[in-house]
């Protein structure tokens, strides 16, 4: 279906011209005539299916009528960076008007969030603390808003927003329409649903299985070796685009020093780095001037780059969920990618799982020339036999928080580039 197709403002082509749209994706050719008359709406689709610009179309296309000089459209979401890159979407398709729009969230000053609340912003972008914060304090003004997106509703109840996310749906008028997506539906999001949208359309776009555009293969080694093998397979690989998972903001931290010592360009996204540094590091990625970047989960929902080839997990994540979500950051938007996994022994569970739900067994794969029989270091005095453990700190690293449900696909491991 082509844009044209929409009977969409005429203002708006410019944006989507200039966003390089000619052809609709199957959740925007569902969701934007539903959103387009007002219907409320439950969408699930995965990441990389264009799924932002199908609530920000008719978000536009409406607000391009009735007044202007004021908040008319929130969009809630999780995180930081997919605020932002929403607002970079909102920005684009706005070209061809006047609309303006703002983010709002933490970890920066909130001056200029409050002078764009001044200027008139009439879409608002935001995370649940700052924009509660501002409508405390008087500055955030939500009684004209006429269209309330809640983005990657689950995460957000994952993440602890749930009290928050009821605490701005009481905020915003009741007329209004009403757009959630989330991938999965635990009960405490289904019963948000059901209070705050009326008479929905639901909108599932295939999201029970990989995006069948990712290969897979698993390189068994020893807990001792992880690193030793990442650097000799990132040797083996084309880097011009690889994101790598951790399971901790500090092992994601020493991964990357270890990349970066081995010679690699590297960088590094986690939440113990300031907003300021996220922000530089996902923008170098994007542009290319950091060729890898090691993640925590913060970054496996919405990173919207399209060139990464490669998914390396150097943590197998805790759930098959999770997995689906971090390979689903390559074999984007239609591109092929490759999806490699470091296992040791404890992570059999999870790969018999994952393997159910593909249909298939993964390719086990190993580097030719690689020393798999290096033992491992003796143990500093004072640790304990486990994952993460020590008598000196008495504590498990505590994991970054990780998504809950998702899907399944069956695919064709590949070798990776030698």
């Amino acid at each position: 279906m082509n844009f044209t197709q929409f009977n969409l403002d005429s203002r708006l082509m410019v944006g989507i011209k200039k966003a390089g749209y000619e052809t609709a994706t199957p959740i925007q050719e569902a969701a934007i005539p539903a959103a387009l008359r007002g219907r409320d709406i439950i969408g699930t689709a995965q990441t990389g299916t264009g799924k932002t610009a199908a609530f920000v179309l008719p978000i536009l296309n409406r607000l391009l009528s009735g007044p202007r000089g004021a908040a008319r459209a929130l969009i809630v979401t999780p995180t930081r960076e997919l605020a932002d890159q929403i607002h970079d979407v909102v920005r684009v398709l706005s070209a061809g008007t006047k609309l303006k729009s703002a983010t709002i969230y933490g970890g920066v000053g909130a001056a200029p969030q409050i002078q764009a609340l001044r200027n008139g912003a009439e879409i608002l972008v935001a995370c649940p603390g700052r924009l509660l914060d501002l409508i405390a304090q008087g500055h955030a003004k939500m009684n004209q808003i006429e269209v309330l997106v809640l983005d990657e509703a689950d995460r957000m109840f994952d993440m602890g927003f749930l009290p928050d996310v009821k605490r701005i749906i009481a905020a915003v008028p009741k007329q209004r329409q009403t757009m959630l997506f989330s991938a999965t539906f635990p009960m405490e999001v289904e019963q948000l649903a059901a209070q705050s949208l009326m008479h929905p359309q639901k909108i599932a776009m295939g999201i029970s299985r990989p995006a069948y555009t990712v290969s897979h293969a698993l390189y068994p080694v020893p807990q001792h070796l992880k690193s030793a093998l990442l650097i000799e397979l990132l040797k083996h690989t084309d880097t011009n685009s690889v994101l790598i998972f951790t399971r901790t903001r500090r092992r994601a931290e020493k991964v990357q020093k270890q990349i970066k010592a081995a010679g690699f360009n590297v960088t590094a996204l986690h939440s113990d780095r300031t907003q300021g540094q996220r922000q530089a590091a996902l923008k170098g990625f994007k542009e290319g001037r950091h060729d890898i970047m090691v993640a925590t989960d913060i970054a496996a929902r919405g990173l919207d780059v399209e060139s990464i080839s490669h998914v390396i997990n150097y943590d197998m994540p805790d759930t098959a969920d999770a997995y689906i979500h971090r390979i689903g950051r390559t074999g984007r938007a239609q591109k092929t990618g490759d999806a490699f996994t470091l296992v040791t022994s404890e992570d059999e569970d999870l790969i018999k799982k994952l393997e159910r739900i593909m249909g298939a067994p993964f390719k086990r794969e190993t580097i030719e020339g690689f020393d798999y029989t290096v033992p491992a270091p003796p143990r500093p005095a004072g640790t304990i036999r486990g994952r993460g453990i020590s008598r000196v700190e008495g504590r498990r690293e505590r994991p970054a928080p990780t998504p809950k449900s998702y899907g399944k696909n069956r695919l064709a491991p590949r070798r990776p580039k030698r």
